[in-house]
């Protein structure tokens, strides 16, 4: 699936099951809400923290699919084309970045 086939997909569920976007700023701050989850499992999984008991149940799969469905979900109320971003994005590093990793030291 493409970024603009999930985008309909996305307006069509929220649409009819989901009945309205929440405003911008509630999607923005459940993205927050997505993007902590996301950290605090690559804390305790990659990172020195350990997890809890109530942790057991943790899939990072979810929650950063959690992540990209309240993107889009934002991307579309703004009337953002997330393919035509982040094509724009990928062109952007592209130039910007051509030499600076290849001459960056730390990454030999």
């Amino acid at each position: 699936m493409d970024l603009k086939k999930a985008q309909q997909i996305v307006d069509e569920w929220i649409n009819t099951t989901g009945i309205r976007y929440f405003n911008e700023l509630t999607n923005t701050a459940i993205l927050m809400e997505e993007v902590g989850e996301v950290a605090r499992i690559m804390a305790r999984q990659y990172g020195e923290q350990s997890f809890k008991k109530s942790d057991t149940e943790v899939n990072l799969a979810d929650e950063m699919a959690d992540v990209l469905f309240v993107l889009i979900c934002l991307a579309n109320q703004t009337g953002i084309d997330l393919t035509e971003a982040f094509e724009k994005s990928l062109q952007k590093k592209s130039i910007r970045d051509a030499e600076r990793h290849r001459n960056n030291e730390k990454l030999k």
